[in-house]
């Protein structure tokens, strides 16, 4: 147990000394492109499930990802010089998305409103409201993909 409460210990201090840290512009690119592509990989594993076997654990698992993921704080990823390539670090954000922060705001509010309610749902196991609430959160992707992404 005390090994326990050390290694817990030691990866909180990890973590705060890793926010702590400033990052450069396309390390902030390459952390948000990153976390988008798990929680896309994650989406399709539910779109997957939805549309063949039902697996409620895999749907729960990849659910929660994507609740811990929205609520990550990665809009903390779009800080100055992030609106274009850096250091090899391409990016298809919009100019507009650094210009419309009330806008993007609300999209990205509700998409975490979507999400969080994706995990609720799935922890119930009902295909049907787990099918009906993965197509509001995928609307929410799509919201600020149609308005500030690049294709």
């Amino acid at each position: 147990m005390r090994k326990l409460v050390t290694a817990l210990a030691l990866s909180t201090l990890a973590g705060t000394v890793f926010a702590q840290q400033a990052l450069k512009p396309e390390e902030m690119i390459k952390y948000r492109k990153a976390g988008y592509s798990f929680m896309s990989w994650n989406m399709g594993k539910i779109k997957a499930n939805l549309e063949g076997s039902y697996n409620k654990e895999q749907v729960v698992a990849a659910a929660n990802l994507i609740a811990a993921t929205a609520n990550s704080g990665m809009g903390a990823l779009y800080g100055p010089g992030t609106d274009k390539e850096v250091g090899g670090q391409k990016t298809r954000v919009k100019p507009e998305f650094f210009k419309e922060q009330d806008k993007v705001r609300e999209l990205a509010m509700a998409f975490n409103k979507e999400a969080n309610e994706l995990q609720k749902v799935a922890a119930g196991g009902d295909a049907a409201a787990v099918k009906a609430q993965f197509g509001k959160t995928g609307e929410t992707c799509k919201a600020c993909h149609d308005k500030y992404r690049n294709d």
